[in-house]
């Protein structure tokens, strides 16, 4: 049986990204809602690696075969202790639509001083493999909060999230750019090596 890897997400623009970093290890990749395990999973970890983890088993507990991959990522910012930190996407509720979660944060952050404003995505992906053993790793990129939303590409609190070396906001980047420096992609480029080493030749 040709084995796959299936990503414990519904998230369609997330999709895409790992299609694209993944799309070179010649396996078929596949949401766990295509892979027929659309379960419930509670998120109930104090870390994005704890969490991460959680999803990924919660998952292969149904799809015993595959090799079955979980990220959990957030943003968090210095001024306000490192929030939505975890939180980030139920921030404000769940249901809340990133303009306003972004609305909020702004307002928030309205009259702090530019070096005040630092924050970081943080990217934790979890592996867990046919075997039961479990593999994660941690990523970021650092920038800080812009003064407004800018850009259409992206997603989530991309629009807020400004890279001074750069000049824009992840959402201003293009999709290759983004995945180049985000810390989804480099998360999912530092794992594709992991999986690359752990199968072998099978990978290749």
């Amino acid at each position: 049986m040709k084995r796959r890897i299936i990503f414990a997400t519904g998230n369609e623009n997330k999709m895409r990204e790992i299609r694209m970093i993944m799309k070179d290890l010649g396996m078929e990749i596949l949401s766990m809602k295509e892979a027929g395990a659309d379960t419930e999973i509670v998120e109930d970890g104090m870390s994005f690696e704890e969490n991460a983890e959680i999803k990924a088993r919660a998952v292969s507990r149904i799809l015993t075969n595959d090799i079955v991959l979980a990220d959990d990522s957030g943003l968090e910012i210095d001024y306000l202790d490192k929030a939505p930190g975890i939180y980030s996407a139920r921030f404000a509720g769940e249901d809340t639509s990133y303009d306003i979660k972004n609305r909020i944060l702004l307002d928030r952050l309205e009259g702090v001083r530019d070096e005040e404003r630092t924050a970081r995505f943080v990217c934790a992906v979890a592996a867990v493999f046919p075997d039961g053993t479990v593999t994660t790793v941690r990523r970021t990129i650092e920038g800080r909060i812009a003064d407004e939303a800018s850009g259409g590409n992206g997603f989530g609190y991309d629009p807020i999230f400004y890279v001074p070396e750069y000049g824009m906001t992840t959402a201003e980047m293009d999709p290759e750019m983004k995945n180049e420096l985000s810390h989804r992609g480099k998360a999912l480029r530092a794992m594709k090596e992991i999986l690359k080493e752990k199968i072998g030749e099978d990978m290749e």
